[in-house]
């Protein structure tokens, strides 16, 4: 009789640590999947704002190129007149304003691309972390079932992964898996 006793309580013990595992992860999982959402927000924001200062640039450019093609033809078939002259000075004045633009332009855009490819880091760090915790809380289903410590042992590897992956995405940190990132993408 005292033998069922002591493997019922073994049962309960390694029961009661498969449901602090679970409760642990699936608190970490909730709280980096909000962070993550937020993440892939302003993913998508730097994205939209990337591709508008791109269009922005490209558009400038091409009234750049239009206004120099006006001017040389401009001079290459217009008299002295004075309208000629005014027309050739406006031209000249935009030139130089889309001269300016431009650079400004494409660093702005430049910037947000890599606004952008930063996020990304942080976005696969979560999606890491959310796999490996699922992975985790699977195996600790299984050593539930089971009732093989090793199996929680194993668990809790996964587990401490993920964390330690969800960590760096929430401070920042540049710890990647690109192996995993690749797969995952």
């Amino acid at each position: 009789m005292e033998i069922e006793l002591d493997a019922s309580a073994k049962d309960k013990r390694l029961n009661q640590w498969v449901a602090l595992t679970v409760v642990v992860l699936s608190i970490f999982m909730g709280l980096a999947g909000v962070k993550d959402g937020n993440i892939v927000q302003a993913m998508q924001q730097a994205q939209s704002n990337a591709v508008d200062d791109w269009n922005e640039y490209q558009a400038t450019r091409v009234k750049l190129h239009v206004d120099e093609a006006a001017l040389g033809l401009l001079q290459s078939t217009a008299g002295a007149g004075d309208a000629a002259r005014a027309e050739a000075e406006r031209l000249k004045a935009e030139i130089v304003k889309y001269g300016h633009e431009v650079p400004e332009l494409k660093k702005k855009a430049e910037d947000e691309q890599a606004r952008y490819d930063a996020l990304n880091v942080h976005d696969d760090q979560f999606d890491a972390s959310d796999a490996l915790i699922s992975i985790a809380i699977s195996i600790a289903a299984v050593a539930a079932l089971t009732e093989r410590y090793w199996a929680l042992f194993a668990a809790w590897v996964f587990g401490v992964g993920g964390i330690v992956m969800g960590m760096a995405g929430f401070t920042g940190a540049s710890l990647h898996l690109g192996f995993l990132a690749q797969i995952l993408s």
